[in-house]
């Protein structure tokens, strides 16, 4: 049967290759690229070559694929359903191309494109969706369109809603710090994927502004000292609208379990029969110092860092806190959701033995376009808050660390 002719478009099809014997002439780096796909869809590979890479090898050795070190043999691509021709000799390619086109196995060749049967497409997978394209000669141009669709599938900015065996149920989804480009790529995609959102202050708000018309948005923000949506009533929200039917996104800020009361809600819709998600996201108590130019540690300075949240006063009956005991400590203590009590809990560390000249920076609407420092030290650190007119969210950071970095972000600095 002819080769057909290179203008001519390629066929588009999916190979469920599971189970099914694909041989590969080669262990190059070609076959290196190619093996993993071939693997992640279950295919029972059969690699042909003299030699072949490490990561090949470790395939190999893993027992991933079944490996003949030796050279190509006709007959070799007998019982084959697929066959990777990936060989650095361009006779062995040509012979065993002129197998495959004999036996009728759909073939690839690595040196010769217009010679083979099958071309390779620039593949890319997101949440079960596969993307795969073919731009004819211009490889190139294939990576980037593919790339491009892979990334709008994965921030939500390309949606694919599911129309089958889409599962109602609620997912945890950790926003991040504020800025809007720094929640997890699959915390967006799934935000764009809901029926409802509900959300707190301290979500990446500006995401909202993109859910489209019908998604209802549900306003949960737990002002300090003003309105509040009680955690019960969030639950029961929770709850009324995944038996309803709806995929549900509870948009929280920062990490859903870093005093996020993730916990108490993946609980209470567990105890309710809920199918619940929970996705990770970066917690304010490392990236808002880190957006500040602070390392939480550092080589020298400090090994280790303490998050601790400051909502309870040191001397309150309330307070889980051992502050006699982080006195004592020598890392960095990060504090959250503790400006309105600074004042007390620098006290109680000076009092249990931490220095009253130990560095401070607090940093208030971290990640955010209105970001802003103040550095003092922990006998300062309560003034300069007052002075600076500093306000929650903002989280405050105690150790040397403060002091070592000299870069500056966007946003105010005061001193």
């Amino acid at each position: 049967m002819p080769v057909p002719a290179p203008d001519h478009p390629a066929y588009p099809v999916g190979l469920r290759l599971a189970g099914r014997r694909v041989v590969v002439l080669g262990g190059g780096t070609v076959a290196q690229r190619r093996l993993p796909a071939l693997l992640a869809a279950g295919a029972d590979v059969r690699l042909i070559a003299p030699e072949v890479t490490p990561s090949v090898q470790a395939m190999a050795e893993a027992g991933e694929l079944r490996w003949e070190p030796r050279g190509y043999r006709p007959g070799d691509l007998a019982d084959a359903w697929y066959a990777l021709i990936a060989t650095d000799d361009p006779a062995v390619n040509a012979a065993a191309s002129a197998e495959a086109e004999t036996a009728r196995v759909w073939c690839v060749r690595s040196d010769d494109a217009e010679a083979a049967t099958a071309w390779t497409p620039a593949t890319g997978r997101s949440e079960g969706v596969t993307v795969a394209v073919l731009t004819g000669r211009d490889p190139r141009r294939s990576a980037a369109v593919r790339d491009a669709v892979v990334e709008g599938l994965r921030d939500g900015t390309l949606t694919a809603p599911r129309h089958r065996g889409r599962a109602p149920g609620v997912a945890l989804v950790g926003g991040g710090p504020g800025d809007p480009d720094l929640i997890t790529v699959r915390g967006r995609r799934l935000l764009a994927e809901a029926d409802v959102v509900i959300a707190d202050r301290l979500g990446p708000r500006e995401l909202l502004d993109e859910l489209p018309p019908h998604v209802e948005v549900i306003d949960a923000a737990k002002i300090p000292y003003g309105r509040a949506m009680a955690q019960e009533a969030i639950n029961n929200a929770l709850i009324e609208h995944a038996k309803a039917g709806r995929s549900v996104v509870r948009l929280k800020g920062g990490d859903p379990y870093v005093f996020g009361r993730g916990m108490e809600e993946v609980q209470a819709l567990t105890e309710a029969g809920i199918p619940v998600t929970v996705v990770p996201g970066i917690s304010s108590a490392i990236s808002v110092p880190s957006a500040a130019g602070i390392p939480v540690t550092h080589r020298g300075v400090a090994h280790e860092f303490t998050v601790v949240s400051g909502h309870v006063a040191p001397d309150s009956p309330g307070s889980l806190v051992d502050w006699p005991a982080l006195a004592g400590l020598r890392g960095t203590l990060v504090l959250l959701m503790a400006v309105e009590r600074i004042g007390a809990i620098a006290g109680t560390l000076i009092r249990h033995g931490r220095s009253a000249d130990t560095p401070v920076a607090v940093v208030q609407e971290g990640t955010m376009a209105a970001q802003r420092r103040v550095d003092a030290t922990l006998a300062t650190v309560a003034g300069r808050i007052a002075e600076a007119e500093i306000r929650p969210p903002a989280v405050i950071v105690i150790g040397d660390v403060v002091a070592v970095g000299h870069g500056r972000t966007t946003g105010e600095e005061v001193r």
